[in-house]
């Protein structure tokens, strides 16, 4: 195991102080700072972005080839963190426990020391981490004028107040599929420049609401569904995405329960936790976002289009299109391609 201590005063010293174990090359672009390393310790990258007001995001897409244990001191550099697991695990604990807690895939953590205490982080090896840290400077953040705490739940909100770092503060998070999805929407962003970092900003804070969400959920009892397990959830979600990639395949709720091994009933459930949507709304409504991209990125004309997404009556697309969107798919096309008067 290797024991990396963390005596930073901010994320970028976190990042310098990982790489002064584990090697690798810092590259700096827009503010975005990204360890990038390919060795016998460490394959992957670990990315620093800082944001206004005290926010900034610390995100690991790495694997380690040892067990790797951060010693992190919460000297002079405390912040609330906000931590989600897309992939891999991690275990957590304080320096004043002897138990290390773990923290599975699709789950979340939320925590804060005392001044001067440590908290510890355990990595595992040979385990593709997809790891999403949001870190909070409390004192920083209270004077961005939006900022409004009091509308949090008691426990968040003594928390964020709590500028002179008093009290340990430790939160582990019930299955979250939702949050993936943003998470990975940070990840997969094609902007370049200051336009990828301020989108990744608006992801940065919607993956923090959903983290508040969630803790309120708990804190008033709100439970998951009863009538899916996690394994059940983690097949729905990955129907889902399956369905996002090729929205033009011939679905049918039975095939889609045949093919996942579950009930109907339980799928329509899956969905409507999930996406809000049962199957076939969820279905049509990936149809019709595919549609609306195709009309802005391609010169396809509006049949093509509709046999390309997997319907087979036009007036029926323009009709749920319209619906949707209250424009029809030709005047959408036209808005596109009218050029601006001088």
């Amino acid at each position: 195991m290797i024991e990396i201590e963390i005596k930073a005063n901010n994320s970028k010293e976190i990042l310098e102080d990982i790489q002064n174990h584990i090697g690798g090359t810092i590259l700096e672009l827009w503010s975005e700072c990204t360890l990038i390393v390919d060795n016998d310790l460490a394959e992957g990258s670990i990315r620093f972005i800082p944001y206004d007001w005290g926010v900034n995001l610390l995100d690991y897409n790495i694997t380690f080839k040892d067990e790797i244990r951060l010693k992190m001191h919460a000297d002079a550099y405390n912040p609330i963190r906000f931590i989600y697991a897309l992939s891999g695990s991690f275990k957590h604990r304080f320096g004043v426990d002897n138990r290390e807690e773990l923290v599975e895939p699709y789950h979340s953590l939320i925590f804060t020391n005392k001044s001067s205490g440590i908290n510890y982080i355990h990595f595992p090896k040979d385990t593709k981490l997809e790891i999403n840290v949001i870190q909070i400077i409390r004192k920083r953040f209270l004077k961005k004028r939006t900022t409004n705490v009091s509308t949090l739940n008691k426990k968040l909100y003594e928390i964020f107040l709590d500028t002179d770092h008093e009290n340990r503060f430790i939160h582990y998070g019930t299955l979250n599929l939702k949050m993936a999805d943003l998470v990975k929407k940070t990840r997969n962003l094609k902007a370049k420049g200051m336009l990828r970092v301020l989108k990744i900003e608006a992801k940065v804070y919607e993956i923090l609401t959903l983290h508040i969400q969630r803790h309120n959920k708990l804190q008033q009892g709100v439970p998951l569904p009863t009538s899916l397990i996690k394994s059940e959830l983690i097949k729905v979600r990955k129907l889902g995405e399956a369905i996002l990639k090729n929205p033009a395949k011939n679905y049918s709720l039975e095939q889609l329960a045949s093919d996942t091994g579950l009930s109907q009933a339980k799928l329509q459930d899956g969905f409507k936790f999930l996406y809000t949507r049962t199957v076939t709304e969820y279905i049509r409504h990936v149809r019709l976002e595919s549609a609306r991209n195709l009309i802005l990125t391609t010169d396809l004309n509006i049949s093509q289009i509709v046999y390309t997404i997997g319907f087979t009556s036009r007036s029926y697309f323009s009709k749920i299109f319209k619906e949707k969107y209250d424009i029809t798919p030709n005047e959408y096309k036209k808005q596109i391609v009218t050029p601006i008067a001088v």
